[in-house]
């Protein structure tokens, strides 16, 4: 099948978020291999890199350089950068963005930052820069996340997996995922070269597996004990007989492998030392659509659609449940009966 029968990659939104995601994943790379600085913390005590920032501000230039009027979410802010011993970290981040934009200075990385406030409203996109900033600081799996949202449905999204070795051909792993709604979700190898027009790769039409017996089924689950509640995961498994030991990975490359066949379930619970824990929205909207378009079905535990406009965080949902369709239901049974 020819992609461009499907999907119009000369598309103004699908190739803004294509080349952003593409560049955005070299210079994560980039950084990773360098190992710029040590993380900062952020309030919640969570990690923050040079490369959360640095990308947080390319994907920002990209929306900014095609569509100045379009809203721009993120998860981060530049305070911490602003702050007299965090400005190696500025300077860091500002000397790896010069490498794609040369012009670039720290006010701007700065501005670009932070034009990433707004709220879900109307029209807007959704960046994630460094999804799974553990795993990306332990050489793990981690995702660049972009989504496209449109009157609380998402329209558009893509990852960046660097570190996702689907090919098992080439020598140097890497992975793009783009999903439009209607168009399917497609596949390709990150190019060798970075200069690569993405409308020049080989793209490939994903589809979810058509695995139907839970005791059958792949799980995938957070690799963060502190991201989930592995205890009610056990208890799922046993009460659905499961056999294939879980898959326990950060970050949203768990929906880019559900799309690719490489998976079946993926679970969320809230962590067990926080049962009232909000999903942000930028940890799941492009690989819901990812998913969806790949077959998919994703929900929260009560079976509820993600609810995309309340506000920052899914404060209308909890948790999250995703799979290849044919496992939903007895899943949700199975949740419903635990209690979980």
């Amino acid at each position: 099948m020819e992609l461009t029968i499907v999907l119009d990659l000369k598309a103004p939104e699908i190739s803004c978020a294509l080349q952003a995601v593409l560049q955005a994943s070299w210079l994560a790379r980039l950084i990773q291999s360098e190992l710029a600085a040590p993380a900062l913390s952020k309030q919640d005590r969570s990690p923050v890199t040079v490369a959360d920032f640095a990308v947080q501000a390319l994907a920002s230039f990209f929306i900014s350089k095609y569509f100045p009027d379009d809203a721009l979410m993120g998860e981060e802010d530049s305070q911490a950068l602003k702050t007299p011993q965090s400005s190696p970290q500025l300077a860091q981040a500002t000397r790896y963005l010069k490498t794609i934009i040369p012009s670039a200075s720290n006010q701007q990385v700065c501005d670009w930052i932070d034009r990433c406030a707004s709220q879900p409203q109307g029209r807007y996109w959704v960046i994630d820069p460094i999804d799974g900033t553990k795993g990306f600081l332990r050489g793990g799996q981690y995702v660049i996340a972009l989504a496209l949202i449109e009157a609380g449905e998402v329209a558009l999204g893509a990852l960046g997996c660097p570190n996702l070795p689907l090919d098992n051909k080439r020598q140097t792993p890497g992975a793009l995922f783009i999903a439009a709604r209607g168009a399917g979700c497609w596949q390709a190898a990150m190019p060798e070269d970075q200069q690569t027009n993405p409308a020049n790769l080989t793209w490939h039409l994903q589809r979810v597996s058509a695995q139907a017996d839970p005791a059958q089924a792949r799980l995938m689950c957070s690799f963060e004990a502190s991201h989930t509640n592995l205890q009610a995961l056990d208890r799922l498994a046993e009460h659905l007989h499961m056999k294939p030991s879980p898959l326990r990975l950060d970050s949203q490359v768990k929906y880019a492998l559900l799309a690719a066949e490489q998976g079946d379930i993926l679970i969320k619970p809230p962590p067990a030392e926080e049962p009232a824990y909000q999903e942000n929205i930028w940890d799941h909207a492009a690989g819901m659509l990812v998913v969806e378009e790949a077959g998919g079905k994703v929900t929260d535990l009560d079976g509820k659609p993600l609810d995309l406009i309340a506000g920052r965080k899914l404060v209308n949902n909890r948790g999250i449940l995703a799979s290849n369709g044919y496992l939903h239901s007895a899943f949700l049974e199975a949740i419903r009966a635990l209690e979980i």
